[in-house]
């Protein structure tokens, strides 16, 4: 969503609302969420956004669709603020509780592909799931980076596009503080390349294509996967192909309803409703007074 930042920050200034104290609100109920590209241990995860997003909803289960955490940008630079810390500890503490947690390693966090079908502290650490919805529909989750030519046919080019995309990251983040003080709405530059820079459309075309294709061989009725940062719901010559998003630009998530319906929940929205929710009460409390 390219008005995160700006949802943010009403979020976060609105008094006696934030991660810990925004405790009223109630929580969402869902059948299944998906959730990745995390990128916990990157300077560009929006830490504060995810937490409150996982104490605010409940599941029976939870899938983490790769990249969670940043293996990539922690050998170059180590950087884990409390925050990152605190949506670990949260998500264990969720498999504890009784939600099933299934940890299915993308190419970031691929050092966690030497423990599949091994449980750590109640996670289930997969390559791949079925997973059958409430209306009887089967479907395929994958990380999705097996899909993505670069990262298998030149993998030193998907390291040099790594620290681009954080370098792109990084520049709008300076670029937005400049626009906030001009009184200029919020802009993703990333989010621009990707929908103007032809070749970057030809290659979320791709590999929606091929990912949909490959889950019609596999028999199933729908694939979820990530790892190209650009949610998504739609049908693919017969397959529903969903990609969940990410927690660095988009802050979406992947939902299963009782029923088995499907939606991708976009949380910086829900989090400004929460903020205006109390801005909105005072107004009409001054306005009757």
């Amino acid at each position: 969503m390219q008005r995160e930042d700006a949802l943010l920050r009403a979020w976060r200034d609105t008094p006696g609302l934030d991660g810990d104290a925004a405790t009223t609100r109630p929580r969402q109920h869902y059948r299944s969420l998906w959730i990745s590209d995390l990128h916990l241990g990157t300077p560009g995860c929006q830490a504060r956004a995810l937490l409150d997003f996982l104490k605010h909803t409940e599941c029976e289960t939870l899938f983490l669709v790769g990249d969670i955490i940043d293996g990539w940008q922690l050998r170059r630079h180590w950087y884990w603020p409390q925050a990152h810390n605190d949506v670990v500890q949260k998500l264990l503490r969720k498999a504890r509780n009784g939600t099933r947690v299934i940890f299915i390693p993308g190419n970031h966090d691929e050092f966690a592909r030497k423990y599949l079908n091994h449980n750590f502290g109640g996670i289930e650490v997969a390559e791949e799931w079925i997973h059958e919805t409430a209306d009887g529909r089967k479907l395929w989750i994958i990380h999705g980076d097996l899909f993505d030519g670069v990262i298998q046919c030149a993998k030193w080019l998907a390291h040099v596009g790594d620290s681009l995309y954080e370098f792109t990251l990084k520049l709008n983040r300076h670029l937005n503080s400049l626009r906030a003080r001009m009184g200029l709405p919020y802009w993703s530059l990333s989010s621009y390349l990707k929908q103007k820079v032809k070749r970057a459309v030809s290659y979320v075309g791709d590999f929606e294509t091929a990912v949909a294709r490959e889950a019609r061989k596999r028999g199933v009725q729908g694939v979820v996967c990530g790892h190209i940062h650009h949610a998504e719901m739609r049908d693919i010559d017969g397959i529903l192909y969903c990609n969940d998003g990410d927690w660095v630009e988009s802050l979406t998530a992947l939902a299963e309803h009782g029923d088995g319906t499907l939606e991708i929940l976009h949380w910086a929205e829900q989090m400004a409703a929460s903020a205006q929710a109390p801005v909105l009460a005072r107004r009409r409390h001054s306005a009757a007074a």
